[in-house]
């Protein structure tokens, strides 16, 4: 199989499409993948060994967590969306999560114990059955599968979810609402600048390649802070 994808109207438009592609494209992670960007730079992508030296791998088969390149995660970005899908959840809410949480750095370790891409406390890892938190397929999944709970028991109030990660569903049945501690709001308000941006760009690099954008978001009604 054969892909060309992304005519860009500038380099830029083209680095956020790469950069998102496996939100759209998961299967193209599941094989090596080439990249090819010619004159009119267009970017061509191809799961077939090509001839010729102007194609560059881009994603090697069989790298669960391979080290970035030139700062870019989106090696994740294939395990977000297929979590996130299954869970009804927006992979680019899940995504901001991450980067907040822990800089896509999968042995990360807070000074409280959290650990892990989304920084699971080892009570609620074990509660979801996560033997392994820095497993980013296992840590992934068990992040999400909470969020999911949460979102349903927050009626899709994305700063209600995001508070009950941080600081608990205890803290914010005290207080009837987003608790008043500087950390949680400081991760809410973190969270949710990233989630914008992401969204931003990954419906930009939809217009690019010229695909539908279209965020798994069954659970998420709002991310209005009250």
């Amino acid at each position: 199989m054969r892909v060309q994808i992304i005519r860009s109207l500038s380099r830029t438009a083209a680095f956020f499409g790469v950069l998102i592609l496996p939100l759209f494209f998961p299967f193209l992670t599941t094989a090596d993948v080439y990249k090819y960007v010619d004159r009119n730079e267009v970017i061509h992508l191809t799961n077939v060994r090509p001839a010729g030296a102007q194609f560059k791998i881009l994603i090697r088969e069989g790298d669960a967590d391979p080290t970035p390149q030139n700062g870019s995660f989106a090696h994740y970005d294939a395990l977000i969306a297929r979590t996130a899908g299954k869970y009804g959840v927006d992979g680019t809410l899940v995504k901001a999560m991450i980067k907040a949480e822990s800089n896509f750095d999968s042995k990360a370790v807070s000074k409280k114990g959290a650990k892990g891409l989304m920084q699971l406390m080892p009570k609620t890892a074990a509660r979801l059955g996560v033997s392994d938190c820095f497993h980013p397929g296992d840590n992934v999944e068990g992040g999400i599968r909470h969020l999911s709970y949460l979102l349903d028991l927050y009626r899709g109030s994305i700063p209600l979810a995001l508070a009950a990660y941080n600081a608990g569903e205890g803290a914010v049945a005290k207080f009837g609402g987003i608790p008043p501690f500087l950390e949680t709001r400081s991760y809410i308000g973190s969270v949710l600048e990233h989630y914008g941006r992401y969204r931003e760009e990954a419906e930009f690099a939809a217009a690019a390649a010229n695909v539908p954008f279209r965020p798994e978001n069954r659970k998420s009604a709002s991310s209005r802070i009250d």
